[in-house]
């Protein structure tokens, strides 16, 4: 799942987006409101986590402007105002929910990940997902394959889940580093192959049918038969 921070302040941002990150979230990270704005108008996010006071766009304004475009990615204002009227103008502009600092990040990323469950539910999205013996669930981040747990590092469920939502189709190693890593990265850098190794050790090792295949020149694909 991808988030957006936008956040100007240096030690909060990196405090944030490395915590997101070690979740098993991919981050954006915007310096300014109006940097935030394009890549909120740009990039679908599942959700986003929206400072006040910005630069060049204040975070209110953003935040009207995203909702007037009928963008509706769940956002968590994080503000320094913790006043009762700050937090009511905060919901009333098109926030999701408020979260005052100083913050324990435990509580931001509980927070987010209730705004991803509940959009998620309003939309219909599954929550599992599954090919074959392998099963992926989003919140509780459970995969297990023939009834047996698989011990995966973020990045490797990001990737699981990743190819389980386009099972049958191949997926190129740029979706997967735009996915997985921030924008920017080169497409001929071997992390994504170091990653699918990995994955596929733990996914389809001492198993009869293997599930992710390479699909030569294109990327990798996960189904039930080669």
């Amino acid at each position: 799942m991808r988030v957006l921070v936008v956040e100007d302040d240096v030690k909060i941002a990196s405090f944030v987006v490395n915590g997101l990150k070690q979740n098993g979230f991919a981050v954006d990270l915007a310096r300014d409101g109006e940097a935030g704005l394009d890549l909120a108008l740009e990039v679908t996010y599942d959700a986003a986590v929206l400072d006040l006071n910005l630069p060049k766009l204040d975070g209110l304004s953003l935040l009207r402007q995203l909702r007037t475009k009928k963008v509706a990615t769940p956002v968590l204002i994080l503000s320094a105002r913790a006043t009762i009227d700050d937090r009511v103008l905060g919901l009333q502009s098109g926030g999701d929910d408020y979260l005052t600092k100083p913050f324990a990040f435990s509580e931001l990323l509980a927070r987010v990940q209730a705004l991803i469950r509940r959009a998620t539910r309003a939309n219909d999205t599954p929550t599992h997902l599954a090919v074959a013996d392998l099963k992926l669930d989003l919140f509780s981040r459970e995969a297990t394959r023939a009834g047996q747990t698989l011990d995966l590092q973020p990045r490797e469920f990001s990737l699981l889940e990743l190819l389980l939502r386009h099972a049958g189709r191949p997926v190129t190693k740029t979706m997967i580093l735009e996915h997985i890593w921030d924008f920017g990265f080169d497409p001929q850098t071997n992390l994504v192959d170091v990653l699918v190794h990995r994955l596929r050790g733990k996914v389809d090792r001492d198993q009869p049918v293997k599930l992710i295949h390479t699909v030569r020149g294109v990327g990798y694909v996960l189904k039930s038969a080669a």
